[in-house]
């Protein structure tokens, strides 16, 4: 039971509702305030338009964008010629955002503890399943993309 609800979406949820209990009882400048309310939304946004045009370009391809599973093709293009893991990285946005939109100064430790989290989860998992499947043509894709975004 537990396998088939520990998907990287529920792990998204949970660090985006600790950010904001955190930013409710240790919080900066109230919600939207500003440039950092803008610079928040804008994150949020970015982050899903780039995990649903990532999913898009998966499904497109033909090849599954759900972890766990055996994927059927190497997918290098759009988005993916930038970060190997761009799902994730919106994901990563859409945290950063909310922790900025609502001022939750004491949650920005959430971030890199949900990309470690993303990391050792899921993406070590979806690596060697690309390894073992696409061999070389995977290791020179992983050589020339970063994991993230640098």
């Amino acid at each position: 039971m537990w396998r088939k609800i520990d998907i990287p979406d529920l792990w998204l949820v949970l660090a985006v509702l600790a950010s904001w209990g955190l930013g409710q009882v240790w919080a900066g400048p109230g919600p939207g305030f500003g440039w950092l309310g803008w610079l928040g939304g804008l994150l949020v946004a970015s982050g899903l338009v780039l995990a649903r045009v990532a999913v898009w370009t998966m499904t497109r391809a033909g090849t599954t964008f759900m972890p766990r599973r055996n994927p059927s093709g190497l997918v290098t293009g759009g988005v993916f010629g930038y970060s190997r893991n761009p799902i994730y990285l919106g994901g990563t946005l859409v945290l950063s955002g909310a922790i900025l939109y609502w001022g939750a100064w004491a949650a920005v430790p959430l971030v890199p503890l949900f990309m470690v989290l993303i990391t050792y989860r899921y993406i070590h998992d979806e690596e060697a399943r690309l390894r073992q499947g696409f061999g070389a043509e995977y290791e020179s894709y992983a050589a020339r993309v970063p994991r993230w975004l640098v």
